[in-house]
C-alpha cells in the first residue's frame, strides 16, 4: 500500500468527534492565538507576586521547581521560567564516546528506521524526511537512519541539546502552520510534522549526519539557537516569516549534551541519524526520556557494514 492510500485509511476511521476537533484545529487563527499566547508569556509578572504565581502554574502542569537554576522570584514571567536552565546536576550526559543521547526531555511518540525516505508519525500515518528537512541532499544521506520523535510537554525542560559530538553545519527555518502537537493532534492531522513550521540543525561527527529538528506548534513563542544569536524564527509575531538557512564556513564544534537551542513554550524534537552509523536501544511510544539519557549506540567501523541500524 503506497503511503498516502495509508494516510487516507488511517483519517478515514477517525471517529466523528475526532473529525469534529480536527476541523476546529484547521480554521482556528493559530498564527494569530500562538501570537497572543507568547505577548502574554513575554508579559512581566510583578516581583511580590511572581513565586506565588509561577508555583501556581508549576503545580497545574507538574513542573518539578527544584530542578530550576533561580529561585521563582527570580523569573519575570512565564517565558523565562518556561526556559529556564536546570541546576546543575540535574540530567547527566551518558559519557561513554559511542553512546547517543537523548537531545530533549519529553514523551516518545515514534522511533525506529527511515524506509523509502518515510517516517511513522502515528499508527498507520506516515510522513515524508524530505518535505520535514526541507532538504533533499540530506534527506537523501538519512534515508535508511534511525529516527526518534520526542513531545514536550509543558512540565518538560524545555532546552535541546545535542545528541552527538561534532561539527553544526548549519540550520534551517522553515515556516508553516502551527497545529497542536499533542497525542490527539499527531493522530488526527495527517503529515503534522512537515506541515508546522520548524527549526533543522544539521551536525556531523563521528555517528555521521544526524538532524535536530525542532517542530514548533500552536502556543510556541519561537525558538533561538543557543549556537548562534542570529536565529529567532516567528519571534511571536502575527505573521509567518519567510523561509532562511545557513551553511557555517567554519563550522562551530559541539559536544554531546551540549545545548543547541531553545522552545518558548513547547513542541516536539524529531533527531534522524545517519544509515549503518546508528543503533537506537528499544523505545516504545509512551515512554519518557530525559535530556542526555542514553538512546542508542554509534556502530563501530568494524560492524558497520554488518548491522543494520535500528
Amino acid at each position: 500500500m503506497q503511503p498516502s492510500r495509508i494516510r487516507d485509511f488511517a483519517m478515514g476511521s477517525l471517529p466523528l468527534s475526532a473529525r469534529l476537533v480536527r476541523t476546529a484545529w484547521r480554521v482556528a487563527p493559530k498564527r494569530a492565538l500562538t501570537g497572543s499566547i507568547g505577548w502574554f508569556a513575554g508579559l512581566g509578572v510583578p516581583t511580590w507576586c511572581r513565586a506565588a504565581v509561577l508555583s501556581r502554574f508549576a503545580r497545574l502542569y507538574g513542573i518539578d521547581t527544584r530542578e530550576a537554576a533561580r529561585a521563582l522570584s527570580d523569573y519575570d514571567g512565564l517565558d523565562a521560567f518556561f526556559t529556564r536552565q536546570l541546576v546543575p546536576g540535574a540530567r547527566t550526559i551518558e559519557p561513554a564516546p559511542d553512546v547517543v543521547t537523548s537531545p530533549s526531555d519529553g514523551t516518545v511518540v515514534e522511533s525506529g528506521v527511515v524506509v523509502e525516505g518515510q517516517l511513522l508519525q502515528a499508527k498507520g500515518v506516515l510522513f515524508d524526511l524530505e518535505e520535514l528537512l526541507a532538504d533533499p541532499v540530506a534527506a537523501q544521506r538519512l534515508t535508511g537512519g534511525a529516527y526518534l520523535i520526542t513531545y514536550l510537554s509543558p512540565k518538560d525542560y524545555h532546552r535541546v541539546h545535542s545528541p552527538i559530538a561534532g561539527r553544526i553545519l548549519g540550520w534551517r527555518h522553515v515556516p508553516g502552520t502551527l497545529f497542536p502537537v499533542n497525542a490527539g493532534s499527531v493522530v488526527r492531522e495527517p503529515g503534522l510534522f512537515i506541515r508546522n513550521e520548524r527549526f533543522i540543525t544539521l551536525i556531523e561527527g563521528d555517528a555521521g549526519l544526524c538532524a535536530v529538528v525542532m517542530v514548533a506548534a500552536v502556543g510556541v513563542g519561537h525558538v533561538t539557537a543557543a549556537y548562534d544569536p542570529e536565529v529567532a524564527t516567528h519571534n511571536r509575531s502575527f505573521l509567518r516569516s519567510p523561509e532562511r538557512t545557513r551553511t557555517f564556513a567554519v563550522p562551530p564544534l559541539v559536544a554531546k549534551g551540549e545545548e543547541l537551542a531553545t522552545f518558548h513554550l513547547g513542541s516536539t524534537t524529531v533527531v534522524v541519524f545517519e544509515p549503518r552509523r546508528v543503533r537506537l536501544r528499544t523505545l516504545e511510544s509512551g515512554t519518557t526520556t530525559k535530556m542526555g539519557e542514553s538512546i542508542g549506540r554509534i556502530l563501530s567501523a568494524d560492524i558497520d557494514g554488518l548491522v543494520r541500524s535500528a
